[in-house]
């Protein structure tokens, strides 16, 4: 079986399990994260697809394929792949559900702790020599622990859920919004409090993004939402970038609707120097932490991600479905 990797080759050398050396496979390494039509194209009888979670696999390049059985994301994330192309080919799309979550959720709470600790600029300070005059300033600030937060969590999937069980020994107060709400055993066994969106926005001094990107979600952080959200709120974002406007965002920033940022996906990637949520007014730009996309880039992610990959070629080859199938098949 021909499967079409685009990804480096020596990311999936290192994470390959050993009970692939044993199954009739034939990897194809095509790079990323802008495939080619013309990979597809000089190899029509591949059955299978591996990709980077932000590399597009499109309706054009199935048709390539007349024998495409299964697309894979490497990652959680599949809004890349046209999903709906595939569900009308008979295409299995799926994902590495919940590999990322306990990563992602120790990523989360780190961009946390920077944002209101200062991590960014306490770091500059002291390479510039001023520790003292930072450390002063800070005293006076009425800088505040994240026990004493009240957090928002927007999505109650793997990842906000691992999210929940990180924060709760904190002694946060944590709130949740998600599409469908979960029953009382979960809230209560999670710690959580379950507030409509809105609700929540203005409520929390944290707001914390966990949702997939689809039609709902694309810039769901937008003005209308900031205009709920209570002055000083800080914004983390560990999920994808097209879940927030950014120039929105820039300017509840700037009038200080929202009192810092966090973030670890931005939108687009690659993502450019003069970025609105990057290229800020030096007077704010204190109140940005950016991480660069690494909150689930982990050897553990990888070991997980790519066992079950490949875990389920193997299923496909001996004729049963693969797991984690994600357009309704």
């Amino acid at each position: 079986m021909k499967i079409l990797i685009f990804g480096p080759k020596a990311r999936y050398d290192l994470y390959l399990p050993e009970f692939v050396r044993d199954i009739p496979v034939e990897p194809v390494f095509c790079g990323a994260p802008a495939p080619s039509l013309q990979a597809a194209a000089d190899h029509p009888d591949a059955e299978v697809i591996f990709a980077d979670a932000i590399t597009p696999i499109s309706r054009e390049m199935m048709d390539l394929l007349p024998r495409l059985r299964m697309i894979h994301s490497e990652g959680v994330a599949f809004n890349a792949i046209d999903t709906e192309a595939a569900r009308a080919r008979g295409i299995f799309v799926c994902n590495n559900k919940g590999c990322n979550a306990g990563s992602v959720a120790e990523h989360t709470v780190m961009l946390m702790l920077m944002a209101l600790r200062r991590g960014i600029t306490g770091h500059a300070a002291v390479k510039a020599g001023q520790q003292i005059r930072f450390k002063e300033q800070f005293m006076v600030s009425n800088a505040p622990e994240l026990g004493e937060q009240s957090v928002g969590i927007i999505g109650l999937g793997d990842i906000g859920t691992a999210t929940a069980r990180l924060l709760r020994p904190f002694g946060c107060k944590l709130y949740y919004y998600t599409a469908h709400r979960r029953p009382p055993h979960a809230e209560e066994e999670l710690g959580v409090t379950y507030l409509p969106l809105e609700e929540l926005a203005g409520t929390c001094s944290i707001l914390s993004l966990h949702c997939a990107v689809n039609e709902q979600t694309t810039h769901m952080v937008n003005e209308d939402f900031l205009a709920h959200v209570k002055p000083g709120t800080i914004l983390v974002n560990t999920a994808r970038g097209q879940l927030v406007d950014n120039l929105a965002v820039r300017q509840a920033l700037i009038g200080g609707r929202l009192g810092g940022i966090a973030m670890d996906t931005l939108d687009p990637e690659p993502t450019p120097a003069d970025h609105p949520l990057v290229d800020l007014p030096p007077e704010i730009a204190g109140r940005a932490v950016y991480s660069p996309h690494l909150g689930g880039i982990t050897s553990g992610v990888f070991r997980r991600a790519h066992r079950n990959m490949w875990n389920s070629a193997r299923l496909l080859l001996e004729g049963q479905r693969p797991n984690f199938i994600v357009n309704g098949l």
